[in-house]
């Protein structure tokens, strides 16, 4: 015999403490593979700076124009046996670094800048690589979350056109007069590296939370905090343009003291390259006057932001503008110990590394300051 129903009672309804509870629902069905994609980027990151680590020992050793093709695919190969080093090196004698800076260099001499720029031009191949298959993967999966291919393949159209701008760096050094790149094409490819590395820093901060939760932490944005953290990393990101510019010229070994140049205040000769604007790029006092006023100009800014910080209520945003601050003032002494020792090779590419981390820092007190951790009324996260 049924048993009897009552009155309003559904059929097929079953009873409400039997049915399991749904959590997170702003989530369910779009989260991706948040935690794996991370993982990936990590890995492109950690590649991308290790690429600027190599790009910085490739310049400082003068090895960038030891390599005169542009061969993405073919170029994978190192050469192989004595005759193709012989052609290579043939190659390389026909550029004007050759004629005018290395006229006698040895083959074994040769080998040693051309394995620098190969392994700097492989690690790109790599990092191309890792970023085709990890996409791809994800993308045929359907493992992107909404609204993230566009940013992620983002990531693949800026490292194409990082290749692109190499070569269009290297080439400007294989005619005419130049023993070297030109300064401002170097100043553009390490300004995409460090453009990408922003990116995918910033990519990697909002994968760190469920969507709903970053929603949440919007709404409590520190406004004026987070426009200060914008102007803070894109001046960091002129002092960078202008750290390549004085590379590029080796303007850093021109004046070794500080804090005057030459016993003086300006440089002795500060426009003596006509047009007069080629001394801006080309002017080695000028250009170092330019980096280094730059950087007392960063460093005053750095620290009224970081005093503004000082005034937030959340200790986690306080805690990142600190380690902005502490990387920015260690960053100024390794500038000043760069000049003072004529930039060596060893102390310049600490420095070098150090404008990384303070970039990395930079943009996560930003993130810091528009997407607040929550803490508790006691201020603890």
């Amino acid at each position: 015999m049924s048993k009897s129903r009552k009155l309003f009672e559904e059929v097929g309804a079953e009873s409400a403490k039997d049915r399991p509870r749904e959590t997170g629902l702003i989530d369910k069905g779009r989260r991706g593979a948040r935690g794996a994609i991370r993982i990936w980027l990590m890995m492109l990151f950690g590649l991308v700076a290790l690429m600027i680590l190599i790009g910085g020992l490739t310049r400082l050793t003068d090895s960038g124009l030891s390599i005169t093709e542009w061969a993405p695919v073919a170029g994978a190969l190192p050469p192989m046996d004595a005759a193709t080093w012989d052609q290579k090196f043939e190659k390389y004698k026909q550029i004007p670094e050759y004629r005018l800076q290395n006229v006698g260099m040895t083959l074994q001499e040769f080998k040693f800048i051309y394995w620098w720029e190969w392994g700097h031009r492989q690690l790109g191949r790599v990092v191309g690589l890792v970023w085709a298959v990890g996409f791809l993967g994800f993308l045929a999966t359907r493992s992107i979350p909404p609204g993230w291919t566009g940013r992620l393949f983002l990531l693949g159209v800026l490292g194409g056109a990082q290749g692109a701008i190499g070569w269009w760096m290297v080439s400007s050094g294989l005619s005419g007069d130049r023993i070297d790149v030109a300064s401002y094409r170097l100043a553009t490819h390490l300004g995409l590296a460090f453009v990408i590395l922003g990116v995918i820093s910033w990519q990697v901060f909002q994968l760190g939370q469920p969507e709903r939760e970053l929603l949440q932490r919007r709404r409590n944005r520190e406004g004026k905090l987070f426009s200060m953290g914008t102007g803070l990393m894109h001046f960091a990101f002129l002092q960078i343009l202008l750290g390549a510019l004085v590379a590029g010229i080796d303007a850093g070994r021109n004046y070794t003291d500080w804090p005057l140049m030459a016993g003086g205040i300006f440089p002795p000769t500060p426009f003596e390259i006509e047009p007069i604007w080629r001394n801006f790029f080309e002017n080695a006092g000028t250009v170092q006057f330019m980096h280094r006023v730059a950087g007392y100009l960063l460093f005053i800014f750095g620290v009224v932001a970081w005093l503004r910080a000082r005034r937030s209520p959340n200790a986690d945003t306080r805690f990142r503008f600190n380690a902005v601050m502490a990387m920015m003032t260690l960053q100024m002494v390794l500038g000043v110990v760069t000049v003072l020792y004529g930039a060596p090779l060893e102390i310049a590419i600490v420095h070098q590394l150090g404008a990384v981390a303070l970039w990395v820092l930079i943009i996560r007190a930003r993130f810091g300051a528009g997407y607040p951790k929550p803490q508790s009324l006691r201020g603890q996260a």
